[in-house]
């Protein structure tokens, strides 16, 4: 069985809580990416948060915020991840009950990659998994 460390993007973008809401921007711009993980430091890369393109227009331009604002105006602190070790079935099935297309993977609490559903669905082995995840998360949506 595949572990997520054999799937996930490596070495992902990522920001301090000394970044602004404009840098993020630029990231997400720069790295092709809708979801920045928040770390405490560049050289600690202790995961405290995320940050997702909709976190950005709700909480960031919907409420007025400058692109001054802090990350933490943003960010979400309610991270959920996976350690690198984990198997893609369970990340699958994580990303289905949290309903979350992109997941931290870390070890021991610092941050080394991102999984999404698209790296689950690319790999033909896990279409499956990554299928029933998203139909999960779609139908947990509607309702």
């Amino acid at each position: 069985m595949k572990t997520v460390r054999e799937v996930m993007t490596s070495q992902p973008a990522a920001v301090t809580l000394l970044d602004n809401v404009y840098e993020v921007a630029v990231k997400m711009r720069d790295y092709d990416t809708g979801f920045i993980p928040v770390v405490d430091s560049e050289a600690g890369g202790k995961l405290i948060g995320v940050i997702t393109d909709r976190d950005l227009v709700l909480r960031g331009y919907a409420e007025k915020h400058p692109g001054s604002s802090s990350v933490e105006t943003v960010m979400s602190s309610k991270v959920v991840s996976i350690e690198e070790y984990a198997t893609v079935d369970e990340a699958a099935e994580l990303m289905a009950s949290e309903q979350i297309r992109r997941l931290p993977v870390t070890r021991g609490g610092k941050l080394i990659g991102v999984v999404s559903l698209g790296d689950l669905a690319v790999k033909r082995i896990f279409a499956d998994e990554a299928g029933e995840a998203l139909s999960e998360i779609s139908q947990r949506q509607l309702h």
